[in-house]
């Protein structure tokens, strides 16, 4: 762990464990400190040189210390993906959290009220439904931002045109506990020209009627390094601070950039080719989005053929007696994401040595 990296000098939370990667049982998640830093700061590097504001998405990692990590090295602030993530990220000090979602019913806007209370908060909206929820619930004396989400070709959530942005606007506008905060997208994979194109046309829209659009925010890790362009002020990447699979095949990042991977030891050699690990679905998870195998063996070309939820078989090319009952393997999962959900600690290491387990508060906070 380099001397810049804050983490274990002012966190109560980081506990000294043990020393060594030796020493930590399996199935684990080790997270190398030097790689997130050297991630985050590429990160920021890349977005000070582009001229767009930096708002990292912590649904990756879910540890309200790497997110003050990016907003100490010049993140404006933090994405989350759920009311209960943006809790426990204002409860840890977070203070200007997007939250890029419709909140839907009263349970769930009493929450946000709350939360709007005592933080700076945004969130987005692509329907009259979610606007006229926030507007019943919020007053002009402590108003709720309101982004308009716009489908700019990622298929999922989002308004379809350039004209129901400015409807929306306008509705958002009207609401006295309301105030409009600009346009938010997910564009598709290697779609980012397309989108930018989307959301052009509908700024001009915005300027024909004479209502400025504040902040542009869009998301992707895997585009993350296009050069920035108008009309995007703001991005939102994620797995960026660890990386995985699916950005390597992206190429957005080597396999020496990927900070977190599952240590998992090998239980059982039923044949000369068959290695099984103490890793399934419950620590791999069963996301294979286009990869072969559910994760690959760190050092090596073994991927992790099949999974049951307490086993992960290796099928080797040819008969070997290695690894061994016992041995230990390193494992870069598929989707790093949705590994952080699965373990309620992760190992914080520097090469071999560890330097501590930090609790993965955001864990389970689907709500």
């Amino acid at each position: 762990m380099s001397d810049g990296c804050p983490i274990y000098k002012t966190n109560r939370d980081a506990i000294a464990v043990t020393k060594t990667i030796a020493d930590i049982d399996t199935p684990t998640v080790l997270i190398d400190i030097d790689r997130v830093e050297a991630n985050l700061r590429r990160a920021q590097a890349h977005a000070e040189q582009e001229g767009y504001a930096l708002r990292p998405h912590t649904k990756t990692h879910k540890l309200p210390q790497f997110a003050k990590l990016a907003i100490e090295l010049g993140a404006v602030g933090i994405t989350v993906q759920k009311l209960g993530e943006a809790e426990v990220m204002a409860d840890a000090g977070v203070t200007d959290i997007f939250l890029p979602y419709n909140i839907i019913g009263p349970l769930k806007l009493a929450r946000l009220k709350a939360l709007n209370a005592r933080i700076t908060l945004s969130v987005t909206a692509d329907s009259s439904d979610s606007v006229a929820g926030y507007a019943a619930t919020f007053t002009a004396d402590q108003a709720l931002t309101v982004l308009v989400e716009c489908d700019s070709g990622g298929g999922r959530c989002g308004v379809q045109t350039g004209a129901q942005a400015l409807e929306l606007a306008r509705q958002i506008i009207a609401a006295p506990g309301l105030r409009f905060g600009g346009l938010m997208t997910y564009p598709p994979l290697h779609g980012v020209a397309k989108s930018n194109a989307w959301l052009s046309d509908a700024i001009a829209l915005f300027d024909t009627a004479g209502i400025a659009v504040p902040r542009v925010s869009s998301g992707n890790s895997p585009d993350m390094w296009e050069p920035a362009a108008a009309p995007v002020t703001e991005r939102r990447p994620g797995t960026y601070i660890y990386f995985d699979r699916i950005e390597v095949r992206e190429k957005v990042a080597t396999l020496d950039d990927c900070a977190l991977t599952v240590l998992a030891t090998v239980v059982s050699r039923p044949t000369a080719t068959r290695v099984v690990l103490d890793t399934g679905s419950k620590s791999l998870s069963s996301d294979l989005v286009g990869m072969d195998g559910y994760g690959l063996v760190m050092g090596t070309e073994l991927v992790i053929k099949t999974l049951s939820e307490e086993h992960g078989v290796i099928e080797m090319p040819t008969p070997s007696d290695w690894p061994r009952i016992g041995d230990r393997l390193r494992i870069i999962p598929n989707h790093a994401c949705v590994v952080s959900n699965l373990f309620d600690t992760v190992t914080v290491v520097s090469g071999d040595n560890v330097s501590g387990t930090l609790k993965v508060v955001g864990r389970g906070r689907v709500d």
